[in-house]
């Protein structure tokens, strides 16, 4: 049964090494994120994680890669006995490795959705399948917010985006599957969101009303809304 779940961004700048100069002003949401991942850690040793992709594609635990494409070589692994040689991997799936090796956690296999209505059911689909075997399961939903926050942000401002990523915010903060569901796909690729597939799949798989939340953080710290979120069952 998949026993918490965990909503996080998943930018480079979580990773200290990649922004020695901005580690400070990174430090809120790093730490919200290392907190939430604890937490999944604390209720589940294997995790699954869903994040945004062009493509569908799921990458297995024994998974190797690192972040040299970013501007440092630091390595990830998706489980503690991953072997074979390292692979280019998506940036979803390095934090997803990054985040479990910090936490503690055994392993992480990541599923990749496009943001297509066939792939998001089908991703909700095998969630609820997990949640029906008998072992414990960590769900790490991984995806930003808008990057139009801002003059500097990098898709330019847009006045449309604090208000659209207050209400993906109350939605991930209080477990409103229906409120998930009906963000605007539209309005979501115009603000530059690359959460709104994951935060699909997890409104299609949670059953309303069984599910609490905490918020542990949002905030644009470089123009990108970032959110995270704990989810427990009710």
């Amino acid at each position: 049964m998949i026993a918490r779940a965990v909503v996080l961004p998943h930018p480079p700048l979580l990773v200290p090494e990649l922004v020695p100069g901005s580690v400070e002003s990174t430090e809120a949401v790093r730490s919200a994120c290392l907190a939430a991942a604890a937490e999944l850690a604390a209720a589940a040793d294997q995790w699954f994680a869903v994040g945004p992709g062009a493509g569908a594609r799921t990458l297995g635990a024994r998974a190797r890669g690192s972040f040299a494409g970013y501007g440092v070589d630091v390595p990830v692994a998706l489980s503690r006995d991953a072997a074979g040689a390292a692979e280019e991997l998506p940036l979803p799936a390095l934090i997803a490795g990054w985040l479990r090796e910090r936490a503690g956690a055994n392993s992480v296999r990541v599923r990749l959705v496009p943001p297509e209505a066939g792939e998001l059911a089908d991703a909700a689909a095998e969630l609820a399948e997990l949640d029906r075997a008998d072992d414990r399961l960590g769900l790490l939903v991984l995806g930003d917010g808008s990057n139009r926050h801002g003059a500097r942000s990098p898709g330019s401002q847009d006045d449309r985006a604090p208000a659209f990523d207050d209400a993906v915010a109350a939605a991930l903060g209080t477990a409103d599957t229906a409120a998930l569901r009906a963000i605007d796909p539209v309005l979501s690729a115009e603000l530059g969101t690359g959460g709104w597939a994951p935060w699909q799949v997890l409104a299609g798989y949670a059953e309303p009303g069984r599910w609490s939340a905490r918020m542990l953080y949002s905030g644009a710290p470089f123009g990108v809304r970032y959110h995270v979120a704990v989810w427990e069952r009710g």
